[in-house]
């Protein structure tokens, strides 16, 4: 697979919004990061077709049809955005990926102000209990009393040897305090008929200001997307540059994972499951059947709570349909894994889902994303 990484560095406020409802008067619009993988997969596409020439309407309109890379609102080309992450780029230029912590870490903080770093791990317990599967994730902890932390985000190096069934160590962590700062905007209602203000509609909307050199790194496959210029991004199209770059994201080791016979499935992008929560392919007995003939069976699974997936269609000048999501950070524990190597990059390739895709649009976007990590 040809693989085309972009590093996108915000040049104003971002402003990166969820599925919660904003502009009456006195509410408040929530910032979400990190921000949906269409963000990214929108804007490249609106410049690739501004870079191709094609009329925005009549592509909108489907009247478009003879580009294979984009397609048509209706049936998307081969163009496919396969991961979209939190980035910075260090003092000697070089890019650093940064991942939010999975669900499977906890990380706290001791009275002397210490930082610990603990894992879930899969045990099957005599207690009764309503989760559904064989094995609980339980977290083992000594005599040392710490409080629960969060907004901490792994560093490469962290990430990576998660990945390798390694707990990350404390210095591998990095504050969202230290990556971004949120910015409180009001806005002010007008009316659709006259375009002028009305009175008493006040709202407000948290802004995303990006420290200096954080930005995104975008991967893409199927299309060459714009090696440099600007993209309107997020909401309200704020710019952003975009700039060409070497890198390689960091992967577990897949030979031991074939020899161990057990995974762990890490979300990096929202998952659009048909069976809620479960993974694709998941029957009642807790047996996974993937494409390239993979079969393992689901013992455990550590999941926050769903999030709800919407966004704009600009094409059609409407909301997307709402579709609950597993969050980005989920982890899913496999055991008696029957793969090879290269049936088990093809599935990172392609993503969670079926043969044929469920939902072609959602999968050009970048959802149903995920990491292979060692368990």
């Amino acid at each position: 697979m040809n693989l085309h990484y972009r590093f996108i560095q915000p040049l104003d406020v971002l402003f990166l919004r969820g599925n919660k409802l904003f502009g009456d008067p006195g509410s408040y619009g929530e910032a979400l990061i990190p921000p949906w993988p269409s963000v990214a997969a929108g804007a490249l596409r609106s410049r690739m077709l501004v870079d191709k020439n094609i009329d925005l309407k009549a592509f909108g309109a489907g009247k478009v049809t003879d580009d294979a890379e984009l397609g048509t609102p209706e049936q998307p080309g081969s163009f496919m955005l396969t991961g979209f992450y939190l980035a910075r780029k260090r003092a000697d230029s070089q890019l650093e990926l940064l991942m939010p912590a999975p669900a499977d870490l906890v990380v706290s903080k001791t009275a002397e102000d210490k930082l610990l770093i603990d894992r879930l791990s899969p045990e099957p317990l005599a207690l009764a209990s309503s989760f559904p599967l064989p094995m609980l994730p339980v977290l083992a902890q000594g005599n040392q009393r710490s409080k629960p932390e969060g907004g901490y985000w792994l560093t490469q190096a962290g990430w990576s040897a998660y990945l390798n069934g390694q707990t990350p160590l404390p210095e591998q962590l990095e504050k969202s305090s230290q990556l971004w700062s949120l910015d409180a905007r009001v806005g002010i209602g007008m009316s659709s008929a006259t375009r002028s203000v009305e009175e008493g509609k006040l709202f407000s909307t948290q802004a995303v200001a990006m420290k200096d050199g954080v930005g995104f790194i975008a991967v893409v496959t199927g299309a060459v997307p714009p090696e440099s210029g600007l993209l309107r991004l997020g909401g309200d199209g704020r710019a952003a540059n975009i700039q060409q770059v070497n890198f390689n994201l960091p992967e577990a080791d897949y030979t031991a994972i074939v020899r161990a016979k057990r995974c762990r499935i890490v979300l990096t992008s929202p998952g659009l499951f048909a069976d809620g929560w479960k993974l694709p392919g998941c029957d009642s007995d807790d047996r996974v059947r993937l494409p390239g003939g993979i079969q393992a069976r689901l013992v455990c699974a550590a999941i926050p709570r769903a999030e709800t997936i919407s966004g704009w269609d600009l094409a059609r000048w409407q909301p997307k349909a709402a579709q609950k999501a597993v969050p980005t950070g989920s982890v899913y524990w496999l055991d008696e894994l029957d793969a090879t190597e290269s049936s088990l990059r093809k599935l990172a390739e392609n993503g969670l889902w079926g043969e044929p895709c469920e939902d072609v649009s959602r999968r050009t976007e970048g959802f149903n994303r995920f990491a292979l990590a060692a368990w």
